[in-house]
């Protein structure tokens, strides 16, 4: 069961329906069974969150950037630059009146502001080029992959996945741009290590399709899918956090209506719910 970002984006929010989210799972996830929609996507629905005892987030997030193949001058950076100043813009505040335990620490607490980058030293380029069917469980190998190879794990981490045009993410029958069952433009879910902790990760396939575009631009199109899963994977880390009564996380209630903007920086966001408006908003 994963969490992802189903998106329902129609030509000027009119026609297509689609997602940005990650799994077969997921959907099932969203359709009444009393668990969250991973998929960032168009469950936009009344009511507000409602916090499930016990449940896991991140406090003190970090987001460590995977990027699998080979990418356009100047993307990487984007992804990158977005990252480094997301955790202390009023975008990423709109998630701080949420609380919980975190999955880390134990600790329980609100979500605070925090420097995303704090792994960045962790940020991986792998050279090798990526199935083009890109399934969940190629994802996890890929993120363990890059644990190994750095030789450490960071428990607060969201490691995130980004594959080039040409190649796509698989879950189920549903897929992300590329591949032929567009469902879902991105999501975030997590694994269970051999040390009996759980790591975050989140697949971030290429935006390259009618489906998964607000822009018109791939990489304001892509921090806005970032955007989205890393708030998500913060206020519901392992699925059991925060969500609505419909199974809807906090993104996914407010993606793509009202339409996703350019904020803080010039970088692309989507709106965020937010439980003390009862509403969407863009900042905090």
């Amino acid at each position: 069961m994963k969490k992802a970002l189903v998106f329902v984006f129609a030509a000027a929010l009119a026609t297509s329906a689609f997602a940005q989210g990650n799994s077969g799972n997921e959907v099932a996830k969203g359709n009444g069974h009393g668990k969250p929609n991973n998929e960032a996507g168009g469950f936009a629905s009344t009511g507000n969150l409602v916090y499930h005892s016990g449940g896991k987030v991140i406090r003190n997030a970090h987001v460590v950037m995977i990027f699998w193949g080979s990418f356009p001058s100047g993307y990487t950076t984007s992804m990158q630059g977005f990252r480094n100043q997301f955790g202390t813009t009023g975008e990423y505040n709109t998630i701080t009146q949420y609380s919980g335990i975190d999955d880390a620490t134990g600790t329980t607490g609100a979500i605070a502001l925090t420097n995303l980058a704090g792994s960045s030293s962790l940020d991986y380029f792998d050279t090798t080029t990526p199935p083009t069917n890109c399934t969940d469980a190629i994802v996890q190998s890929e993120v363990k992959k890059v644990i190994t190879a750095r030789g450490t794990t960071d428990y607060s981490a969201i490691y995130e996945v980004f594959i080039p045009s040409g190649h796509y993410s698989s879950d189920g029958t549903s897929t992300s741009c590329g591949g032929p069952n567009l469902a879902y433009c991105a999501y975030h879910w997590y694994y269970t290590d051999g040390a009996g902790k759980h790591v975050k990760y989140s697949i971030e396939p290429w935006a390259g399709c009618s489906g998964c575009q607000a822009f018109g631009n791939t990489s304001l199109d892509q921090e806005h899918f970032v955007c989205h899963e890393t708030r998500e994977a913060v206020t519901d880390a392992l699925g059991n956090a925060w969500f609505d009564n419909s199974g809807n996380e906090a993104d996914d209630k407010c993606a793509w209506s009202p339409a996703p903007f350019i904020g803080t920086n010039g970088y692309g966001y989507q709106y965020e719910w937010s439980n003390l408006n009862s509403g969407c908003i863009k900042t905090r």
